[in-house]
């Protein structure tokens, strides 16, 4: 069967300040100890977009910085996620051309919906891995259609139930997916599973800044992917990691967190956009927290500063193992690597913890540097 390869998996990036490649100067030995690395580009690059007002829109950046991935040493960049629309249709036509153009693969976003749902392949001795990715969490401007640039996407639906005889109290709140974009979902995934000997999902999902919440949707749609064929699924959107589970012998990590996101955007002091200081107050009494203000460039939730490398080590009957390698996210919006020492303890009592609170069912266990909470069960 030959040696196994090594996956790795980072979170969103967000590449919106001068020198992105200090980003990754404490993880880059780490990043590149792998065969292939997948990472989550979060918002348009380009310098010909126009700004759209249809949601709280993230600045685009310049697409030079994409080059900084290219050097970080990632091989693949999903795209699906609510800002990739944020420029218009010229905001998504650069950021994947110029990401292909630097030798990266794309998926999750294109010029049509047909474009968006095409998967990236990559091959390594002689080992297919197919990858795909989808927006859950809207808005619907930023999906694709036939004729419109943008983002694969499932169509989440929330129904909030009052069941108590109280009208304005709290109501229960139910989310879960449409058929038919679910279904949509589970053909891309099986027609790729045709072409490929490992096949991750990525998906866009999540409620943002929130510790240790896992919504109804996100399992299900989870779920339905790795029923589909996809062999480890894996989710970014809400900015603070999330639990893991196992689920019919395959991995699935619920919310990467951040990797490296650099950017003013949402700070309230000094941003020059009255819309996006707007929604920087609003979120903070949303969500209720408060960014570390020695954190100028990383204005988000204090949990969020632990952070995680995910990992597959795969071969062609699919992942043989899986577990991340912890990170801590300093003051400069650096993700540094650590160890099984104090502070990557501390991460790893956090992961653990808010699986737990999540009702998730991954047990974990360290492996020299690395944490581990899935071996296949015929290795």
């Amino acid at each position: 069967m030959g040696e196994p390869l090594t996956l790795q998996m980072a979170g969103d990036l967000i590449l919106d300040e001068p020198n992105p490649d200090a980003l990754f100067d404490l993880a880059r030995h780490q990043l590149k100890a792998c065969d292939v690395l997948v990472g989550h580009v979060e918002v348009p690059h380009t310098a010909r977009g126009i700004e759209t007002h249809f949601d709280v829109p993230a600045p685009a950046s310049d697409p030079a910085h994409l080059a900084a991935l290219q050097r970080a040493g990632f091989h693949v960049a999903t795209l699906a996620a609510n800002h990739i629309a944020d420029a218009g249709p010229n905001g998504v036509e650069d950021t994947i051309a110029e990401l292909r153009r630097l030798g990266l693969a794309t998926t999750g976003a294109g010029m049509n919906l047909t474009e968006a749902r095409q998967p990236a392949i990559v091959e390594r001795q002689g080992l297919r891995l197919g990858f795909l990715s989808y927006n859950c969490v809207g808005p619907r401007e930023s999906w694709a259609g036939r004729d419109r640039a943008g983002c694969a996407y499932v169509h989440v639906l929330t129904h909030y139930e009052l069941d108590h005889a109280s009208p304005g109290g709290p109501p229960t709140v139910y989310t879960f997916a449409e058929p038919d974009t679910l279904e949509a979902m589970a053909a891309d995934i099986e027609a790729l599973r045709q072409k490929v000997d490992v096949l991750m999902v990525a998906l866009h999902k999540g409620l943002g800044h929130t510790p240790a919440t896992v919504g109804m949707y996100e399992r299900q749609v989870a779920k339905a992917a790795i029923d589909a064929g996809a062999d480890v699924v894996v989710g970014h959107h809400a900015h603070i990691l999330q639990g893991m589970e196992v689920y019919k012998d395959r991995p699935i990590f619920h919310g990467l967190g951040n990797c490296a996101i650099a950017t003013k955007a949402l700070n309230v002091d000094g941003n020059s956009s009255p819309e996006r200081r707007a929604w920087a107050e609003r979120r903070r009494k949303l969500f209720g927290f408060e960014p570390d203000p020695e954190y100028t460039t990383y204005p988000f939730h204090p949990e969020a500063k632990n952070a995680i490398l995910a990992y597959c080590e795969v071969d062609r009957s699919g992942v043989r193992t899986a577990g991340y390698r912890p990170c801590f996210v300093n003051r400069h919006s650096q993700p540094e690597v650590v160890g099984n020492d104090e502070r990557g303890q501390a991460v790893a009592r956090y992961v653990q913890d808010v699986s737990a609170r999540a009702g998730l069912n991954a047990a974990f266990e360290w492996t020299g540097d690395r944490v581990q909470f899935y071996r296949r069960r015929n290795l």
